[in-house]
C-alpha cells in the first residue's frame, strides 16, 4: 500500500516542484531522494499525517541545498529561493500539470511519451528503453534530450483544449504500444497498457465531466478486456469474430460501456467517444450490428476525418453493404501506402468477394510490412495458398 500511494503521488510532488523551482531535473533528482526517504523512515517511524505535504517539505529542503550550492553561478535564482519557505502545499493534484508539460507541443511524440512515462508514470530509464527495444543509454538521451526542448522554449502549463487533445493523444499511443506490441517483444506488453489505463483513470478524476477524458477510458477498457482472447496459447492473433467472449473480462466491458454510455448523452461528440461506442457496439450479444456500426463511422469520418478512419469505415460498409462497396470506399485511402493496415483490408475485402489470388497477395504485403510478429504470422498464414 506505501508503494502503491508513494507511486501515486510522486507525479503531483513533481510537479508542485517544477512549477515553483523550473529546474525539470533537478527537481526529478529532489523527488527521488525524497521518495528514498520516505520509504526508509515510514516504515520505521509512521506514516505522517499529510504524506504529500512531507514529500514536498523534503523534496524543497534538498532543492534549496542544491541553489545554495550554485550560489556563485545562479545568484538571482538563489536569492529567490533562500528568502522565501518551502512552497505551500495545495489541495489541487498537479499530475495533470505535469502532464501538460511532459506532453509539450515543442515535443516529438515519442519524445512525450518518453517523459511521460517517466515523470509521471514512473517506470524508470530501464523500463521505457526495454519497451521500446532501445538501448538505455539512447532513452536516456531522448529523456534528457526532452527536458532540455522543455527548459528552451518555455514551461508552459496552459489547459486548453489543444493541450488536453496532445494529453490524450500520448496516453492513447502508450496504450496501443502496450497492446499491439510493435516494436516489443511477442507478446502484449500488459506493463504499457496498464499504466496508460492507470494515467488515463488519473485524467479522468481530474476532469470528471469532460467526454473525450471519458470517451477515450473507456475504448482503453473495451479494447484491453479482450486480451486473454486476442491470442491463441501459441501466440497466434485470433481476429475479433472469432474469439472466445467467454474469455473478455466483463467487468472491464460493464465499466467501458457505462462510461461511454454517460458521455454520449452529455455531449458533444468527440472521436474518442465514437471509437468507444463502436467498440461497445462489438460487445453487444448476438449477430454484430453492422449497420450501427456503419453509421457511427460515417459520424466518426465527419468529427476526425483521416484515413484510418476511412479504411476502418471500408470495413464496416463491407460488412454492412458487401464488399464491393467496402473496396470502393478503400480506393479513397491516401497516405498509407507503406502501412500494412491498408493491405491487410483490402485483403480481407477481397477474400469476402471471392478474389483469393489477389486477396493473398495483398496478405502477404501486408506480412511484410508488419512490426508485430503476431500479425505478421497471422497475416502469411492467409496468403498462403489452400490445397
Amino acid at each position: 500500500m506505501r508503494e502503491d500511494l508513494l507511486k501515486e503521488l510522486a507525479p503531483q510532488v513533481l510537479g508542485v516542484l517544477v512549477r515553483r523551482y523550473g529546474q525539470f531535473d533537478a527537481c526529478e533528482d529532489a523527488v527521488q531522494e525524497a521518495l528514498l526517504a520516505a520509504a526508509t523512515q515510514w516504515p520505521r517511524d509512521g506514516l505522517p499525517d499529510n504524506p504529500k505535504a512531507w514529500l514536498v517539505t523534503v523534496a524543497s529542503r534538498r532543492m534549496i541545498d542544491e541553489i545554495r550550492s550554485e550560489e556563485a553561478r545562479r545568484r538571482r535564482e538563489a536569492e529567490v529561493a533562500l528568502e522565501t519557505e518551502p512552497p505551500e502545499v495545495p489541495d489541487t493534484d498537479d499530475t495533470l500539470t505535469l502532464l501538460f508539460l511532459c506532453c509539450h507541443p515543442a515535443l516529438t511524440p515519442a519524445s512525450q511519451i518518453a517523459l511521460t512515462l517517466r515523470a509521471v508514470g514512473g517506470l524508470t530509464t530501464a523500463e521505457i528503453a526495454g519497451a521500446f527495444l532501445v538501448p538505455e543509454a539512447t532513452m536516456a538521451q531522448r529523456i534528457s534530450r526532452a527536458k532540455a526542448t522543455i527548459k528552451k522554449a518555455g514551461a508552459t502549463f496552459e489547459m486548453t483544449p489543444d493541450r488536453l487533445d496532445v494529453v490524450l493523444h500520448v496516453l492513447y499511443l502508450i496504450f496501443n504500444e502496450g497492446y499491439t506490441a510493435t516494436s516489443g517483444p511477442d507478446l502484449q506488453r500488459a506493463d504499457l497498457t496498464a499504466e496508460a489505463v492507470r494515467l488515463t483513470r488519473t485524467v479522468r478524476r481530474l476532469l470528471p465531466d469532460d467526454g473525450e477524458v471519458a470517451g477515450l477510458l473507456a475504448l482503453m477498457l473495451l479494447t484491453d478486456a479482450r486480451r486473454a482472447a486476442r491470442t491463441d496459447a501459441e501466440g497466434a492473433l485470433i481476429t475479433l469474430d472469432e474469439q472466445d467472449r467467454t474469455l473478455w473480462d466483463k467487468d472491464l466491458v460493464a465499466e467501458g460501456v457505462d462510461l461511454v454510455t454517460a458521455a454520449l448523452s452529455r455531449g458533444p461528440l468527440g472521436p474518442y467517444q465514437l471509437q468507444a461506442a463502436i467498440a461497445a457496439v462489438h460487445t453487444e450479444e448476438g449477430e454484430t450490428d453492422w449497420p450501427q456500426i456503419t453509421a457511427l463511422y460515417e459520424l466518426l469520418a465527419r468529427v476526425a476525418p483521416g484515413p484510418m478512419v476511412t479504411l476502418n469505415q471500408a470495413v464496416a460498409v463491407a460488412m454492412a453493404r458487401g464488399p464491393r462497396e467496402g473496396l470502393a470506399l478503400l480506393d479513397t485511402v491516401e497516405g498509407l501506402e507503406g502501412h500494412h493496415r491498408l493491405y491487410a483490408v483490402r485483403g480481407h475485402l477481397l477474400e469476402m468477394a471471392g478474389q483469393e489470388e489477389a486477396a493473398r497477395a495483398s496478405f502477404v504485403r501486408a506480412a511484410a510490412l508488419t512490426a508485430s510478429l503476431p500479425e505478421r504470422r497471422y497475416l502469411e498464414d492467409k496468403g498462403r495458398p489452400r490445397s
